[in-house]
């Protein structure tokens, strides 16, 4: 790990302003680090240095003009589902098999704009469908962390796997990930990284490839607070190419970072305390509880009496979503074409060959809860508990709560590979028990790291917010992070 790649996005920004360092040193930087680690992390699926040294060459053109845009210079990775113009876009499926679009996605364009580099694209679970990253076509990614005394190789987390270790093990400066069900919450704490999913709305999904329209939204994993509020700022906006997208101008959230957090009510909310749930996960969430009482925030408890459905009702949805928005992917007109006997055959054979065993599983799912005799039993019935849920945080935001604070994952990271997770699909689906609720109210939520388990493995709290008051979070998760500190893996590759 070089100098260069230690630097925060803060603090790299400051040395470009400040001509200690040039965007072209730093981007060498990050392409060196990722040529030396990516053969054991499997992050980046695409590797861009071309791109990337003329956009730093440009940025160093701007900042001596003193033209600079808010993330000048800054290399980033970006998640394999978001469309980057004539650049490998195939969401780690062999579907989309050398597809190359002729479009910029409004997020990417939005950090170009803003003068960043890309570096390439990473690693991820196949179409954003799993929670270990072990169902991209590309193989499994490696997470940065590993046990005290074990070289045993851990997931790190899915579907932004891939986003996530880049930004454990210095391999970007930030990255861009999306969040369906807990894609960028839960792999941010597998990884001791921050990562926001905003509310609905709040970023443009046009040009991110679709998984479940009404569940999908983008955000950054950074490795701070700070870092986060940064690109979040940069990645929102308003756009007509998207008519979820919400007209509401994103303030500055670097603003929120060392506010106070007095008088502020955090919601502690009963339901989240499971069967089964280990000890390491309440000590963690009562050490947040301690942190934010100790910078006076009041602790109240809350109930979310519906959030026990949210799981099966949230697959029920995703799944639909996925049947319909995959039905496109048919080896006609691009991607992966198997030759059949007659055009229905070449459908089933291009589907077949493909798509992964758990994009298959979400498609025949959805299509079978949207089919007739079962979509009043099923996809009604999971809308009907998806506006229950939404009910559910209004009262209690009604009620005066300002924020939430729960545990984002069930446990730490565990191994690749994985026997019962591999035998039984609703456990790997179980990682999602504390995410999920918030994609079906379209709430925002961030994941900090909040401590290391008894492995020597990081640990995460998550926050939730009000629609579009992303800023609260930022100050509430930078007093979490001032008290328990940031954590980096140990260089092993």
């Amino acid at each position: 790990m070089s100098e260069l790649t230690s630097l925060t996005i803060a603090e790299a920004r400051e040395k470009l302003v400040s001509k200690d360092i040039t965007a072209i040193e730093l981007t060498d930087a990050y392409l060196g680090a990722i040529e030396a680690a990516n053969g054991a992390i499997n992050a980046y699926v695409t590797v861009t240095p071309e791109i990337a040294r003329d956009m730093a060459k440009a940025s160093d053109a701007r900042l001596a003009s003193g033209k600079a845009g808010a993330l000048e210079g800054i290399p980033l990775g970006v998640k394999d589902l978001f469309a980057t113009r004539d650049v490998h876009t195939q969401a780690c499926s062999n579907i989309l098999d050398g597809f190359k679009p002729k479009y910029e996605s409004t997020v990417t364009q939005n950090l170009w704009n803003e003068g960043a580099v890309m570096l390439g694209k990473l690693n991820m679970d196949e179409f954003a469908m799993g929670s270990s990253n072990e169902n991209s076509f590309y193989g499994p990614v490696v997470n940065p962390w590993r046990a005290t005394g074990s070289e045993e190789k851990l997931v790190p987390g899915g579907s932004s796997g891939g986003s996530a270790a880049a930004v454990a093990a210095r391999l970007c400066a930030g990255a861009t990930a999306s969040d369906t069900g807990g894609s960028i919450r839960q792999p941010a704490a597998f990884t001791g990284t921050v990562g926001i999913k905003p509310t609905y709305g709040r970023c443009s999904r046009w040009g991110i490839v679709a998984y479940a329209s009404s569940l999908d939204q983008a955000g950054p994993i950074a490795r701070d607070v700070r870092d986060a509020a940064i690109l979040l700022k940069s990645m929102a906006s308003i756009d007509e190419k998207d008519t979820t997208s919400v007209d509401l101008l994103a303030p500055n959230y670097e603003a929120a970072i060392g506010q106070s957090v007095k008088g502020m009510k955090i919601g502690i909310p009963r339901e989240y305390r499971v069967d089964g749930m280990p000890e390491e996960i309440e000590a963690l969430w009562q050490k947040g509880m301690a942190w934010l009482k100790e910078a006076g925030a009041e602790i109240v408890d809350i109930s979310l009496p519906h959030t026990k459905y949210a799981l099966p009702a949230y697959y029920i949805v995703a799944s639909a979503e996925a049947s319909s928005n995959l039905a496109r992917y048919d080896g006609v007109r691009y991607g992966l074409r198997v030759d059949g006997k007659d055009i229905a055959d070449m459908y089933e054979k291009s589907r077949a060959a493909g798509f992964g065993k758990e994009v298959q599983r979400r498609i025949l799912m959805g299509t079978y809860v949207l089919s007739a005799g079962y979509y009043d039993a099923y996809y009604l019935r999971a809308q009907k508990v998806r506006t229950l849920i939404k009910r559910d945080f209004e009262q209690v935001f009604a009620a005066g709560v300002d924020a939430i604070l729960t545990p984002i994952t069930p446990s730490s990271a565990f191994a690749i590979g994985d026997k019962d997770m591999a035998a039984d699909p609703v456990k790997m689906y179980l990682n999602d028990i504390f995410s999920v609720t918030l994609n079906m109210a379209g709430l925002p939520g961030l994941s900090v790291p909040a401590g290391l388990d008894a492995k020597g493995l990081p640990l995460g709290l998550q926050l939730i917010g009000r629609p579009f008051e992303e800023e609260t979070l930022f100050k509430t998760a930078h007093v979490i992070e001032q008290a328990a500190g940031k954590f980096t893996p140990a260089q092993w590759w």
